[in-house]
């Protein structure tokens, strides 16, 4: 078995391992973000999802300029998942021409963040929709019927994942997972800013160091990021990021 195979295998027994008593949906999903990147001819990976209400929300990113793209896609009312989340069906968008006519305003701030194309696929279980995982590309062009496979399976076995516990609860446990999943973002964005701004770091970098020390410590996410939001910041986390600051070159 190759080393893709096996994180193939890896990934979809992760993504369907949501019966545990501690079972943190916040991790889930940027395990599905970062897993998306690591598979496919990807270079960043976000994840919307719907509240009870039917409202959007940006829950899970791989990288700091996909949430803020995402964050625009859902402001302005426009682009591919929106689209995908609305018709249940994935959308490809191989280069910047083909997606102006449709999405003007979200194709400039695509190029801007320095993406070429993007795709997003559903997160759907028969004819319900929950969200849609969006694929965004440096580089123009479209991805593999394979790549668009893979990415769509590991949508399909994560959106099971989290309906399953939704049937256990009689309906009631997934809407409460997501409330609480988009409650805890919220919170894990405040967090990552504190984080960043104590240690020099970037907010991609912020975030990595929080999943590391919570998974370190076998510990949620969330837990760790109100742990930092109420000031109890832990000194071997700002240790450890303050070594991690790139460091600048003195000048001549």
């Amino acid at each position: 078995m190759t080393s893709r195979e096996q994180l193939l295998a890896t990934t979809f027994v992760g993504l369907a391992d949501t019966l545990v008593a501690d079972f943190d949906v916040i991790d889930f999903l940027h395990t599905l973000a970062f897993r998306s990147v690591e598979l496919l001819d990807i270079d960043a990976a976000g994840i919307v999802l719907a509240d009870q209400d039917g409202g959007m929300h940006v829950v899970a990113s791989s990288a700091e300029k996909a949430r803020l793209l995402e964050l625009y896609e859902l402001q302005t009312d426009e682009g591919p998942c929106l689209d995908c989340f609305r018709s249940g069906r994935p959308v490809v968008c191989d280069d910047l021409s083909s997606m102006r006519a449709s999405w003007p305003a979200f194709t400039e701030e695509l190029r801007q963040l320095g993406f070429q194309s993007a795709h997003a696929l559903p997160m759907r279980l028969r004819d319900q929709t929950i969200g849609a995982l969006n694929l965004f590309r440096l580089e123009p062009g479209r991805l593999s019927t394979a790549d668009l496979g893979v990415g769509q399976a590991m949508a399909d076995v994560a959106t099971v994942g989290l309906m399953q516990e939704r049937a256990i609860a009689a309906g009631e446990l997934l809407a409460t997972q997501l409330q609480t999943a988009l409650q805890s973002r919220v919170q894990l964005e405040q967090a990552k800013g504190i984080l960043a701004e104590r240690t020099g770091l970037s907010m991609d970098q912020a975030f990595q160091l929080m999943r590391e020390y919570a998974r370190s410590r076998s510990r949620r996410l969330g837990d760790i990021a109100t742990q930092i939001v109420d000031g109890a910041l832990d000194d071997e986390m700002l240790n450890k990021g303050r070594r991690a600051r790139p460091r600048t070159s003195p000048r001549s």
